[in-house]
């Protein structure tokens, strides 16, 4: 399989001069990838990045980097795109990349670069191989990598303005480096910019930053360093395009949980009664559990339960209520097994939301006399 490390940049609209607009809030202006495969062993190989080549901040329209000679079967992908949405480039845009309007008139326009990348996207890297975790087979062949969640939202938003075929169908499965890096190396939870985790790793910074070429470049030196397969597992989900019925919902269980994403519904009523959306059942031993506290929520977005299951113990159950590209709402739901300590810390927050709740319902009946 392929693994594409892509990375965009795009402009905005400048209120000042030109609307944003909601269809396409952040237009394309490059398009930076680097193609590698997994090796066996879970091993990486990217491209090599000379110092002073095409790319950097006076380049602006070069192609691709070199390939050290020794990786033959990895090539890049760059080029900028001539804007068609917004005219201006807004002041932010221009400090970050360093390039003006001038610089892109001389791309091609968006779908004309699509349509090469796409291409590229499919041609083989070199020799077959496989990483060696329980990740199925992309059916086209290659995966996408990104530093952070955004890019392919971005990617399809730009495709569906210009009327053009979106990522397959329904969720796109992908992985989110930064997620990773947070994952392998630090708590978790934190979401570090790229330059953050290059000097954390020490990767040599030998091209700027903030370039889409120079950026899927880091990127890819960072999964490059990503070995444990229980890591490499955690695949994410663009949900630009959500599943389109109930048997396209995506249900997928990694090693220590479990994740459920729903397809779109009318509102949050409508979410919340289905079944599917609120059952609890064990990952491990597939059976249905019952609940010890019924689903919450202290804010109306974030939905929390605790279950038993006789042979794995506590269960946490999380619901995120989420809007849809449309008008109506889906839900992205994950099931975890907790210490009975976090247990009782899961019901006592149940007996916080209640009483919050209590204190409003009073001071609404309060100001109705």
């Amino acid at each position: 399989m392929n693994y594409i490390v892509l990375d965009l940049e795009w402009n905005q609209g400048n209120e000042q001069v030109e609307k944003q607009r909601k269809d396409i809030p952040f237009e394309i202006i490059e398009i930076g990838a680097v193609k590698l495969s997994g090796r066996p062993g879970g091993r990486w190989e990217v491209p090599i990045l000379e110092e002073g080549e095409p790319g950097d901040k006076g380049n602006p329209l070069s192609g691709s980097f070199p390939v050290a000679e020794t990786f033959p079967e990895y090539d890049t992908f760059h080029e900028v795109i001539r804007p068609q949405v917004y005219r201006e480039m807004h002041w932010a845009t221009k400090d970050i990349l360093h390039m003006g309007i001038e610089d892109l008139k001389r791309g091609r326009t968006f779908p004309e670069v699509l349509e090469s990348f796409l291409a590229w996207c499919e041609k083989p890297a070199g020799r077959p191989s496989e990483l060696p975790v329980s990740v199925e087979s992309d059916p086209d062949g290659y995966m996408f990598a990104t530093w952070g969640p955004q890019d392919l939202t971005e990617l399809q938003r730009n495709m569906r303005y210009y009327h053009l075929p979106l990522l397959g169908s329904g969720p796109v499965r992908f992985y989110d480096v930064q997620k990773l890096f947070s994952l392998a190396f630090e708590d978790k939870k934190s979401r570090r910019n790229l330059e953050y985790a290059v000097d954390f790793l020490k990767i040599p910074k030998n091209n700027a930053f903030h370039r889409a070429l120079d950026d899927a470049y880091y990127t890819a030196r960072i999964l490059e360093r990503i070995r444990d397969p229980h890591i490499l597992q955690k695949v994410s989900f663009d949900i630009f395009q959500l599943p389109r019925n109930r048997e396209e919902e995506i249900h997928i269980v990694f090693d220590d949980y479990a994740k459920y994403i729903s397809r779109e519904f009318e509102d949050k009523a409508a979410l919340l009664a289905d079944r599917e959306v609120g059952s609890t059942r064990c990952y491990l031993c597939h059976k249905n559990l019952k609940r010890k506290v019924k689903w919450f929520t202290s804010n109306g977005k974030h939905y929390y339960s605790l279950s038993l299951c006789g042979e794995h113990g506590y269960m946490k159950g999380k619901i995120r209520v989420k809007k849809a590209e449309g008008e109506g709402v889906y839900a992205v739901k994950t099931l975890k097994l907790i210490s009975p300590k976090e247990a009782v810390e899961l019901a006592c927050s149940r007996e916080r939301a209640d009483e919050i709740r209590r204190i409003k319902n009073r001071k609404k009946a309060k100001k109705t006399v």
